[in-house]
């Protein structure tokens, strides 16, 4: 629910903000959804993007468990994390989001160190999501999850 909303308020700010943007061509206004399949590791990722006047205006990626938890926002997830690879949710998820948001779905998403399963998690989300965006399909895309060994 607070991600809804979350995105509601980033795509109105964002929005007003834009004055003159050269248009992408294909790719239809409103908000988008691609979600993982299945949970890893007690979270699944998604990719939500809000398009306005054919432009992506605002770009969230990030993970939540059954509870609808936000992984961005676990703390000592993050701490521990961030010792092990040097990154965390909160900044790898911004990073991934803001590729996006800047290359407007046309460039390589690069990956972040310490994060590359999540990167090609969100390459993948980011390319369902863009698919619904070009087709008008408001439906959240499901994203096949790779299996765990």
């Amino acid at each position: 629910m607070w991600r809804k909303i979350l995105v509601l308020v980033l795509c109105m700010c964002t929005g007003m903000l834009a004055v003159s943007c050269k248009k992408e061509e294909g790719l239809k206004d409103g908000y988008y959804t691609a979600e993982m399949s299945d949970y890893s590791h007690g979270w699944k990722e998604y990719v939500t993007i809000c398009v306005m006047e054919d432009k992506i205006v605002s770009v969230e990626y990030n993970a939540e468990n059954a509870s609808g938890f936000i992984k961005a926002w676990d703390i000592p997830y993050m701490k521990n994390m961030n010792k092990i690879t040097g990154t965390y949710p909160n900044k790898y998820t911004r990073e991934y989001a803001a590729q996006l948001l800047e290359n407007q779905g046309r460039g390589d998403i690069d990956a972040v160190s310490g994060a590359s399963t999540s990167g090609g998690n969100f390459v993948r989300l980011a390319s369902a999501v863009l698919e619904r965006a070009q087709n008008g399909d408001p439906t959240v895309a499901i994203v096949e999850s790779e299996k765990e060994e």
